[in-house]
């Protein structure tokens, strides 16, 4: 007997012990979607992107600056044989053992068929292209945070339900054993309860299995370890605000930093249009220069300073740069086509978002009526089961449709948040509601 005890105390001890150790950890969702756009290996690589763009940018603008290059040799001669034609026999030099050169060369650009300028004004719209598409990759991160958060919360909530609803069935078992005991109730309706705490406890199954799946697609995208339990305070999850709903496309059309993106590689086709046609003109380059040149005990040169100008035509590249052009000319047309395509399924997806949230907020007022009605026919036919005017199948059937009406209620709210953030994702608006720009 005590050793049966002292086996019951230690079962007890370790059940607290790993209850301890799954303690779970409230997040809010301002804190999360932060927490993701810090961690995320999709941002990081956006802002890596963004990196790349910049030093592109500042090679191309290097382009307008001078070059100067500066080279220089020093060789070791071996009696080395010198003639000077037209010289007298009798003129005889000295052998050189060594010789000595150096050299300056400065080319500085003065025009090139506007292809410099317009190189830099392709890549600058690149670059800030690359930054509305880092930003748009942020939006998307934290979309997907707010619907594994919300389907977190609606998943705990369910379970809740689902445990709240396990007790009373299993209660009504209990009750229900003494009754067919008594012979007040038949076997067939005690199987009946015992019937319902199955079915109930296979969906119990289903919703943990369901939010544990949940909780790792959320800790995972947050890098937070594997076996952390995230848990959705009700409190911070309702305060939430979901004030100021876009009602049209507008501000999607003005906000979008995806159409955004396609509007500056517009631009930069534009730009490659003008770099392709730069091949019909001449490029005109300011040169100078400076050498020293000394071969020991024959000639020494020192300051000898040249300056001029340098032209370059590529006559040929005449003919053979309108395919040039046109390539970048049919490019700048994809690239135009593209903004049309976005802008269409822009209006689209705000349209369906403004639909879905209107629907959201409607279910909502019909499940909060619907949960009332359940539980007033629930407590009747309680009622009229304990006075042997319902049987046990009225009062099963009753049960269910209060939990389900508890479940749709609970989601249906959760459900209004998550369709109003998708409506701010769709009309680029997500991240303002969160102030997440400064990071």
């Amino acid at each position: 007997m005590k050793i049966s005890q002292l086996m019951l105390f230690g079962v007890f001890f370790i059940g607290i012990s790993s209850i301890e150790a799954q303690e779970k950890t409230s997040l809010t969702l301002d804190e999360a979607v932060k927490m993701a756009w810090e961690k995320s290996n999709e941002v990081t690589l956006a802002n890596t992107k963004v990196n790349t763009k910049k030093h592109e940018l500042t090679t191309v603008k290097n382009n307008q600056y001078p070059d100067l290059k500066i080279s220089g040799q020093y060789q070791r001669l071996t009696k080395a044989s010198i003639d000077l034609p037209n010289q007298e026999e009798s003129a005889s030099l000295a052998s050189p053992d060594r010789a000595m050169l150096g050299m300056a060369n400065l080319s500085l650009p003065i025009f090139a068929g506007f292809k410099i300028q317009s190189s830099i004004d392709a890549y600058d719209n690149l670059y800030e292209a690359e930054t509305a598409n880092a930003a748009k990759t942020k939006e998307d991160v934290a979309l997907r945070v707010i619907t594994y958060y919300t389907a977190l919360y609606k998943a705990q909530k369910t379970l809740d339900v689902l445990n709240e609803n396990q007790k009373s069935a299993k209660q009504r078992v209990t009750d229900f054993v003494e009754l067919e005991k008594n012979g007040i109730i038949p076997r067939n309706d005690l199987l009946k309860a015992q019937l319902m705490v199955s079915k109930t406890q296979l969906s119990i199954d289903e919703a943990t299995n369901n939010l544990n799946n949940i909780n790792f697609y959320l800790t995972t995208l947050l890098k937070l370890a594997p076996e952390t339990r995230l848990q959705v305070n009700e409190d911070d999850f309702f305060n939430l605000k979901t004030n100021n709903a876009p009602t049209t496309d507008a501000l999607a059309l003005e906000s979008r930093k995806d159409l955004e993106a396609i509007r500056l590689q517009s631009k930069a086709s534009e730009a490659n249009v003008k770099i392709a046609k730069s091949g019909y003109y001449p490029t005109l380059s300011l040169l100078g220069g400076y050498t020293a040149l000394d071969l020991k005990d024959i000639i020494t040169v020192k300051y000898a300073m040249n300056f001029g100008l340098g032209l370059s035509y590529d006559l040929s590249g005449i003919l053979k740069n309108s395919a040039h052009v046109k390539e970048a000319e049919s490019r700048a047309l994809e690239v135009k086509n593209t903004e049309a395509i976005m802008t269409d399924r822009i209006k689209v997806e705000v349209q369906k978002s403004l639909e879905d949230y209107d629907l959201a907020i409607n279910q909502s007022v019909v499940y909060e009526e619907a949960l009332q009605q359940a539980a007033e026919n629930y407590r009747l036919v309680k009622d009229k089961f304990d006075n042997g005017l319902a049987d046990t199948n009225d009062l099963v059937e009753a049960d269910v449709e209060q939990l389900s009406a508890k479940i749709n209620t609970a989601v249906a709210k959760a459900t209004i948040i998550q369709k109003y953030y998708e409506l701010l994702s769709v009309s680029g608006q997500l991240s303002q509601s969160f102030n997440l720009s400064k990071i």
